[in-house]
């Protein structure tokens, strides 16, 4: 049987697939993360990326050829902390990362009101996932995909009772992940929903001069930090230096309301002009309506966060009095899908701009 022609020339010069890319799986043996499950998905084009199965299959290190991609916290990859969602403990076994799940209930600050007790962002970054199944690529038969499936459960008696079924995927030769997201409610009473993915973009991608890219509407938060940089005077869609305002606590975060194309797609990204390298991370308009831009650019601990959600970060009650909040019936499911691809052609990167840029 002839071999399906690809883009790349292996035949009889490969054997095993994995010396071309593919998805490696272990567990850490040392540190905070000791006794973590994780996968190295390495896509053959210049991308690898680190999954945290036991940390609802969210990703951590990514880097395109000699670039990080992404902010790590001084953590970095630690071990899921199930208990820590009072007040702002989440931010102790915080790693950054590419992708931070926020949800599946509750996404924002802490909540405390009449329907129960929330801490920072919900549960779900700290529960480990049930893997389904793990696809490799074939170069015999020319299937070149690969993919890694999971549930991650949050569960209580009483409710509430989601499942996330989550499909991270990529094409050998392509350097693009694609995150494939249903979330179900498996209980048998209506149940509040938030999902918001905490996207965080480290050095050397963003620097000064990285421009952040992004179409539409735009506010503050409201605090005063978020009004010193979210302002008509302010150009606060370019990446500063380190700011000393930024030591410790010190941020800004701004709420857009990112215009869609005509087929409904938002599109959102980070373009290093320098570096000659864009990221572009695309979704449906109708799956995410808001987007958070977080820059907490502290000495040492510099970072963008670009947080597409189906709510801005608000927390479930403001939610609720904004009457924002989802709620999903017994056996009903929504489904969320987000590609985030790095580009280096100008090209690409033009038409990326063109698409997104102001």
């Amino acid at each position: 049987m002839a071999q399906k022609k690809t883009s790349f020339d292996w035949q009889d010069r490969v054997g095993n697939p994995a010396q071309v890319g593919g998805i490696e799986t272990s567990v850490l043996d040392n540190g905070l993360g000791k006794g973590t499950r994780i996968a190295w998905i390495n896509t053959g084009a210049g991308l690898r990326y680190k999954v945290v199965i036991d940390r609802a299959l969210d990703i951590v290190d990514a880097f395109h050829n000699q670039h990080s991609l992404a902010w790590l916290s001084h953590a970095g990859v630690t071990a899921p902390r199930p208990d820590a969602n009072e007040g702002i403990e989440w931010l102790w076994p915080f790693g950054g990362g590419l992708l931070t799940t926020c949800g599946l209930s509750h996404a924002g600050a802490p909540d405390d009101d009449e329907s129960g007790r929330r801490g920072l962002h919900g549960r779900i970054s700290n529960t480990p996932a049930e893997v389904e199944s793990v696809v490799q690529p074939d170069l015999r038969t020319g299937k070149l995909d690969m993919s890694i499936t999971a549930v991650v459960k949050e569960y209580r008696v009483f409710g509430p009772t989601l499942q996330l079924r989550r499909t991270i995927s990529s094409t050998l030769g392509q350097p693009a992940i694609r995150i494939h997201d249903v979330v179900t409610n498996m209980g048998n009473t209506p149940t509040p929903h938030m999902l918001l993915y905490h996207c965080n973009y480290g050095w050397p991608l963003v620097d000064e001069g990285t421009q952040i890219v992004w179409k539409g509407a735009w506010r503050s938060r409201g605090m005063d930090m978020d009004n010193a940089i979210f302002n008509d005077q302010n150009d606060f869609r370019v990446c500063r230096k380190p700011l000393e305002a930024h030591r410790g606590g010190g941020e800004a975060c701004g709420f857009i309301d990112v215009a869609a194309d005509k087929s409904g797609l938002c599109t959102i990204g980070l373009h290093n002009k320098k570096l000659g390298l864009a990221v572009a991370t695309r979704y449906k308009k109708t799956q995410f309506p808001c987007m958070a831009n977080w820059q907490h650019w502290g000495p040492g601990e510099y970072v963008t966060g670009l947080e597409p959600g189906t709510n801005f970060p608000i927390g479930q009650s403001a939610a609720r009095k904004q009457k924002k909040l989802i709620h999903l019936a017994p056996g009903r499911s929504r489904t969320y899908d987000l590609e985030i691809r790095v580009l280096t052609k100008d090209a690409d990167i033009n038409a990326f701009l063109k698409t997104a840029g102001q």
